[in-house]
């Protein structure tokens, strides 16, 4: 079951064989009253030995929306403490180049909930209050992939793959779930429809609800209740694994933040040397800690996998209201800094401490991986990641990625880029840009100005920032990006060139 953990195994198999032979030793026909009780009670102890070495690992997956690269301080975040998610890095390993499927809210959460491309989903964008489609019931995500083994099954958060019944996460292996269908501003105080009055602007975005099970428990969330929302999700985070301590459990907490309008609770306002955005960021690992203390405080902090990550890169037209990035770009382009995002894995005793991978993987990857620690099947369908245990587990440097290629982003049906563990190909694309100007102020933002790429090579190993092309250099490596850009197209087609997406599957659909 660990077949990447051997020593957990032979260790187990050393103590089923003391326990036999003490077993043996303690017939009743012969031993004392007073050896035959020692004896069982090494038994006993050794019982529950075996029974720990054997225990299946919880997994915690913590997802932010729309963090920067640099937004914390594993990742160098600057005028904001995390001393939390400091603690994870040094007690587990940094991820690097850890990479998103898609640069945008629903996509993104598909491809990580499924281990797939979110174009082999049928599923683009960002899902809003008006859509009639959501995630379809015949993918496996992870929560039914780990009902394979009895798991108790949560979410606490931002679920944005359908808001109607269908497809909440109680149908997509779920035992409970609390947090908003959808992204925070979708309602009608979005800057968008701020100048119209109320009747008006519900038209364009109806009031925020709230969710628990599958009944809307709040109709009209309001600021005030933004503010306890990161808190609520963690008081009950922390109470589910008080709850299941003594069995299996995978804890999904989607945080609605840091995505805008941002909003904080009152012990967390003014902390920061960032403003409100440092606040929140701080709240966020606040939550990481209380998770932790919690995993810690329950005894079963050696047998749970805790992963860190976010959906996309920052929304730089927030400006103040955004993270930062180093890399180019942010949310909503296939740049580095869209969909390139601080990850921390830690699993005290199995991933080691205090170190770094700088090998490409992605969401897409924890499915599989999910699947490979637990022993469960995975699904008939075709998925798209890998099982990335050698490089949670292998010493530091020792492991390579185990994808060949990396299809980065379809926007409007057109495959942007392809890439490898060194080598990134940008196909002619437009994307949203800044341009060099500041983004907005007080939680309004700048708009964006369209502009065009061309065929261009960047050599992500010695230039993360994609500043330079190097195109006329690598003629080899262009041929190479290009047939499995073609390998793309064959299988989830391309809109630019005309290719029908043969390898994609349909999204789930209401007609109401």
């Amino acid at each position: 079951m660990f077949s990447s953990l051997p020593s957990i195994l032979s260790s187990g198999n050393r103590r089923r064989t003391r326990q036999s032979r003490a077993i043996a030793k303690c017939s009743p026909t012969i031993a004392t009253p007073l050896i035959l009780a020692i004896c069982l009670l090494v038994g006993g102890a050794s019982s529950q030995r075996v029974a720990a070495a054997e225990r299946l690992p919880n997994v915690v997956v913590i997802f932010i929306d729309d963090m920067g690269y640099e937004d914390i301080g594993p990742f160098g975040a600057d005028g904001i403490e995390t001393p939390n998610l400091d603690a994870m890095a040094q007690q587990g390993r940094r991820f690097t180049d850890f990479v998103v499927s898609s640069a945008v809210c629903s996509a993104s959460r598909a491809a990580l909930i499924t281990g797939c491309y979110n174009r082999r989903l049928g599923i683009s964008g960002a899902f809003g209050p008006g859509s009639k489609v959501g995630l379809n019931p015949d993918e496996m995500t992870i929560a039914e992939l780990c009902k394979q083994k009895d798991y108790a099954t949560a979410i606490y958060g931002k679920w944005h793959l359908g808001h109607l019944k269908p497809f909440l996460p109680l149908q997509h292996g779920f035992d409970e779930y609390f947090g908003l269908p959808y992204s925070n501003d979708m309602w009608p105080y979005h800057p968008d429809v701020l100048h119209l009055p109320m009747e008006q602007r519900v038209k364009r975005w109806p009031h925020l609800p709230l969710i628990e099970g599958n009944e809307t428990i709040n109709s009209q969330v309001s600021g005030e209740d933004q503010a306890q929302l990161t808190t609520q999700y963690t008081e009950r985070a922390v109470s589910f694994i008080e709850r299941n301590k003594e069995k299996p459990f995978f804890l999904y907490v989607p945080h609605s933040m840091v995505h805008v309008p941002l909003y904080v609770s009152e012990k967390f306002k003014g902390r920061s040397k960032r403003g409100l955005f440092g606040d929140v960021v701080m709240e966020v690992d606040w939550s990481v800690g209380q998770i932790n203390a919690a995993l810690k405080k329950n005894g079963i902090e050696d047998d749970t996998l805790v992963i860190f990550t976010s959906d996309n890169g920052p929304w730089l037209s927030y400006g103040d209201h955004a993270g930062v990035t180093s890399l180019r770009e942010g949310k909503g382009t296939m740049f580095e800094g869209g969909y390139r995002v601080p990850t921390l894995m830690k699993w005290p005793g199995k991933i080691p401490a205090g170190t770094t991978c700088d090998q490409l993987a992605s969401t897409i990857d924890i499915l599989p991986t999910v699947a490979h620690l637990i022993g469960a099947e995975l699904p008939e369908h075709k998925i798209d990641g890998k099982d990335i245990t050698p490089l949670m587990f292998e010493a530091e440097g020792q492991a390579k990625s185990p994808h060949e290629a990396f299809y980065c982003y379809y926007s409007g049906g057109e495959l942007h880029a392809v890439r490898n563990d060194r080598w990134k190909l940008h196909f002619p694309h437009r994307y949203r840009t800044l341009a060099g100007k500041p983004g907005g102020t007080e939680g309004l933002p700048t708009n964006y100005q369209q502009t065009k790429i061309g065929l261009e090579l960047f050599d992500l190993d010695n230039d993360v920032n994609e500043t330079t092309n190097v195109i006329d250099q690598h003629p080899e490596v262009v041929a190479m990006l290009k047939q499995h850009a073609e390998a793309a197209r064959s299988d989830l087609g391309d809109k630019l060139t005309k290719r029908p997406p043969t390898g994609a599957r349909s999204p789930g659909r209401v007609d109401k």
